[in-house]
């Protein structure tokens, strides 16, 4: 999805003090160890424009979810009608992220759920390479379905973009139609070295 030349001037906003909305630190929260920054609005124009294109590519398959499940809510086709619906909820804060590892640091598995609003997909996008800025921080998902939990791990170069699913997703039912399958995703410990990602969630939070 991103050149490493891309890759390494987002990660280089980092450490700056202006952009950001807020800084969490996790360890603080119960979340794991790390920390990552929500931008503030305007978002930088890379970030931004990936979230509008990706949005136009999943509304049509999470609509498709939607259907399939039975949820009533349909998704625009566009991210700006989307966030007009999630401000007039009161759904103001911008969501995409950057989250910044160090050695021993990890994630707990975790949905990433802010409001009323929620849109079923999201972005993850690895900003280091494996292997040569870190090792360990693998990203692991689980998914658990009528009392049976599968987990997975995927692996990711610098640059590659991880689309998953923030709730639940429709798995096919033993008796046809479809069943929700729920999801949850985080990152295993880091051995070493730092690793950035930047998160692409598209609805804003309270």
């Amino acid at each position: 999805m991103l050149d490493p030349q891309q890759c390494r001037a987002l990660a280089a906003l980092y450490p700056r003090a202006d952009g950001y909305r807020s800084r969490v630190v996790m360890a603080r929260h119960g979340f794991g160890r790390g920390e990552y920054k929500y931008f503030s609005y305007p978002l930088p124009p890379l970030v931004e424009a990936l979230r509008h294109a990706l949005y136009a590519r999943l509304a049509p398959v999470a609509n498709r979810w939607n259907r399939e499940l039975g949820i009533g809510v349909q998704y625009p086709p566009t991210l700006d009608e989307f966030l007009a619906r999630c401000h007039d909820a009161g759904q103001r804060l911008p969501t995409p992220l950057i989250l910044q590892y160090r050695a021993g640091d990890y994630n707990c598995l975790h949905q990433d759920l802010y409001g009323e609003h929620v849109f079923p997909l999201q972005a993850a996008i690895l900003l280091s390479e494996p292997g040569a800025d870190f090792n360990g921080g693998e990203f692991v998902m689980t998914e658990t379905c009528a009392g049976r939990q599968v987990a997975q791990v995927v692996p990711l170069r610098q640059g590659d973009a991880l689309v998953f699913t923030v709730n639940q997703r429709p798995v096919p039912g033993r008796r046809g139609g479809a069943r929700r399958a729920a999801m949850r995703h985080g990152v295993s410990q880091l051995l070493d070295g730092r690793r950035h990602t930047l998160g692409v969630i598209f609805h804003d939070a309270r």
